[in-house]
Parts: structure tokens; sequence; C-alpha cells
């Protein structure tokens, strides 16, 4: 059995797509980056690759090489998936944390979970994903950024 932990940050930006854990959510803002920046599953996947010791997020998708230029980060997680089931490993399950002050997230946790259990192939109870607030703390409680950790259970 292997665990990992993944971190990710992305400031807001005026006019971004806002998506997380692949759902597009509505609002006028979102994550900035080289890719759809979609913070909980980068952080998803550090914890994926760190439980193998196979480096992080920059190391397979460098924000240097246009070809993850606006890249859809489930499929950067597929990708993932199948460096574990290389080494011989599989997912077992995860529990994302996403810090935000807005936008509310509750209404579309049941879809990310669903996505994220699609994109790794496990059964949607073996995906949590939570959001929470740091009561207008720091860079995430004044709204001009996001955080997400994630930690992972893999099983050979």
């Amino acid at each position: 059995m292997r665990i990992g932990h993944g971190y990710d940050v992305h400031r807001f930006k005026s006019g971004r797509k806002c998506i997380l854990c692949g759902v597009e959510i509505p609002c006028d803002f979102g994550p900035d980056g080289h890719s759809d920046a979609d913070v909980p599953v980068h952080a998803l996947i550090d914890a994926m690759l760190g439980a193998i010791a196979l480096g992080d997020i920059g190391k397979h998708f460098p924000d240097t090489d246009d070809k993850w230029k606006d890249a859809d980060s489930i499929e950067l997680l597929m990708h993932v998936c199948l460096l574990i089931k290389n080494k011989g490993y599989a997912l077992s399950n995860a529990d994302i944390t996403i810090v935000l002050e807005k936008p509310k997230l509750s209404p579309y946790i049941s879809q990310m979970r669903s996505i994220l259990a699609n994109a790794t192939g496990v059964d949607i109870d073996c995906i949590n994903v939570k959001a929470t607030t740091e009561e207008k703390l720091g860079f995430t409680g004044d709204g001009s950024g996001i955080s997400a950790t994630a930690v992972v259970l893999l099983l050979s």
C-alpha cells in the first residue's frame, strides 16, 4: 500500500472558466494557469504521483511546454492512472479538500465525485470531495485564489 498527499494553488482571474474536478462552475472568474487550472485535480495528480515516487505534476506536464496549454486536467488524471497501473498499483480511495470563499460548491460535489470516479476507474464511494472556506483569512479568504489538498491510498 502507498499513501500520497498533494497540494495545489492558483490565483483567480476575471474572465477565466472555473473548472473544478472536471465541472465548469458558473461564475465570472476562475483559476489562472497554463492548463485548465483545475486545482483539485492537480492536487489529486500530485498525491497519486507522490504515492508511487514519480515526482509531481510539473515534471510530467510542465507549464513551459505548449503541448499542455489549456489541457483538460481530467485527461491528465487519466494518464497518471495509467502510470500507476504500469507500476502495479491502483487507486483505492481519495479525499480532496477545496479551499475558497466563493463560489459555493455544494450543488456540484456529486457531479465532481462522479467525474473523478469515472476518470480513475473506481466506485464513487471511493472518492470524497469537500469544500471549505478560511473564514476570510489569507489569499483564499480574501477571494484572490483557491487551494486544494488531496490524500490518496494506492494498493498493489
